[in-house]
C-alpha cells in the first residue's frame, strides 16, 4: 500500500504545475478554491476543507492564497462564521470583479450531523478583508457557482439541509440583492459539476435522493447534463437536456468554461463513480476510487469531444484555469489520502 501511495505520489510530481504553484501549507479536500487576476497580478485561495484526518474535528475554515510567481502561501484571517460550529467544507467559491465570493458549505457536529453554513462572504484579495453578504435565500452546500458579466453569480442546486433544492439562485454584485433565475430543470442533486462560458452553461450530474415508499431515503447517482442559455435577462435561462458522455454519473468532478483551439468548450474532471461522504467512504459503505476521466463539451458543435485521461482525483470542486494551463488543488487521491498537491491537467482532445 505505500509503494502504492509513494507511486502516485510520484506521479503527482510529474504532473504538477510548470508555473510553479507551490503545495499548499497543509493537506486539503472538499476545500473552495478560485483564481482572479487583478492589475496584472493572479491571486489563488484554497478556503476551508477538510483535512487528512477526515474526521468531523479536522473540518476547517483556513484560507491560504498564493500570488502567481511569488513564493509560497500566505495565511489569511479565516473565513468569519455564524454557526456554532467554525470549519466548513463544501462551500462554493467564484472570482468576480476583483473579489473572490464564499458561498454556504456545512458543519458536522460531533455525532455526525451536518447542518448547511447561512452565511457567505466577499474576500478582497488586495485588503485580505471579508464582507459578509447578504444570506442566500436558501442556504445550500455542494452546489455550483459560476460568474457571468462579472457581475453576476449563479449558484445551482446543491444540498440544503433535509434535502436537494432545484434552484438557481441568482446574486447581483452591483445591487448586492439576491433573485431566482430559472429553475434548474434535472432532478435536484448535490455534489453536480459545471461550467460557464459566454451565456452558455452546463451542468453535470451529482447525487439525487429516492424516497421509496415506507423505506429509508436513497442516495442515487444521476448521469444527467442540463444545457443552459442565458438571455437577455440574467434571470432567464432556456434549458436542454445534452446527451451524457458515459452514462455514468460522477460526483464532485472539477469543471471550468475554457477555449481549446479558439473552440469555446466545457471541461469536467476527475471526481468519483461512487457517492460518498466527506471522509471519502461511499453512502454503501465502499471506498470511493478517483475518476481519470476527462470529459469536454463543444458549445459551438453542441457535442462531447473525445478527451485524453488525465490524472486521477476526486473532491477537488474547482478547476482553475492558469495561463492556458488547467489545475485541480488539493482533494482526494487513491485510498482517499488527502494532498496538497497542485496537479496539472493535461486537457487534450483527441480525434472524433
Amino acid at each position: 500500500m505505500l509503494l502504492k501511495s509513494l507511486s502516485y505520489l510520484s506521479l503527482l510530481t510529474v504532473a504538477a504545475s510548470s508555473i510553479a504553484i507551490p503545495d499548499l501549507p497543509e493537506p486539503v479536500s472538499n476545500n473552495s478554491v478560485a483564481s482572479a487576476t487583478i492589475r496584472g497580478k493572479t491571486y489563488i485561495i484554497s478556503a476551508m476543507g477538510i483535512g487528512p484526518g477526515k474526521q468531523h474535528n479536522d473540518l476547517h475554515n483556513k484560507v491560504w492564497m498564493h500570488t502567481l510567481g511569488e513564493f509560497g502561501w500566505t495565511e489569511l484571517p479565516p473565513v468569519p462564521s455564524k454557526q456554532r460550529l467554525q470549519g466548513r467544507a463544501a462551500a462554493s467559491a467564484v472570482a468576480l470583479n476583483n473579489s473572490f465570493f464564499i458561498f454556504g458549505g456545512f458543519t458536522i457536529s460531533a455525532d455526525g450531523s451536518k447542518q448547511t453554513a447561512t452565511d457567505s462572504y466577499r474576500l478582497d484579495p488586495v485588503t485580505q478583508r471579508y464582507t459578509r453578504l447578504n444570506d442566500m435565500p436558501v442556504p445550500v452546500d455542494d452546489a455550483v457557482a459560476l460568474p457571468y458579466q462579472n457581475r453576476y453569480i449563479y449558484l445551482a442546486s446543491g444540498w440544503s439541509d433535509h434535502g436537494n433544492v432545484n434552484l438557481l439562485q441568482l446574486f447581483d454584485n452591483f445591487t448586492q440583492r439576491w433573485s431566482q433565475a430559472t429553475p434548474f430543470p434535472g432532478k435536484p442533486v448535490f455534489g453536480l459539476a459545471g461550467g460557464i462560458i459566454d451565456n452558455t452553461l452546463l451542468l453535470c450530474d451529482g447525487i439525487a435522493i429516492e424516497y421509496p415508499h415506507a423505506k429509508p431515503r436513497n442516495f442515487v447517482a444521476e448521469p444527467a447534463c442540463w444545457q443552459g442559455t442565458i438571455g437577455s435577462n440574467p434571470n432567464q435561462i432556456s434549458w436542454q437536456k445534452v446527451g451524457h458522455p458515459t452514462g455514468k454519473a460522477r460526483f464532485r468532478m472539477a469543471a471550468t468554461g475554457a477555449e481549446i483551439n479558439g473552440e469555446p468548450v466545457i471541461i469536467f474532471v476527475g471526481g468519483s463513480q461512487l457517492g460518498y461522504h466527506y471522509n471519502g467512504i461511499g453512502f454503501n459503505g465502499k471506498s470511493a476510487i478517483p475518476s481519470s476521466e476527462v470529459w469536454i463539451y463543444s458549445v459551438s458543435r453542441q457535442q462531447w469531444r473525445t478527451a485524453a485521461d488525465s490524472v486521477p482525483v476526486m473532491d477537488a470542486h474547482a478547476l482553475l484555469e492558469l495561463n492556458g494551463e488547467f489545475y485541480t488543488l488539493g482533494g482526494m487521491i487513491s485510498e482517499q489520502q488527502v494532498i496538497n498537491k497542485p496537479i496539472k491537467h493535461q486537457i487534450q482532445l483527441l480525434p472524433d
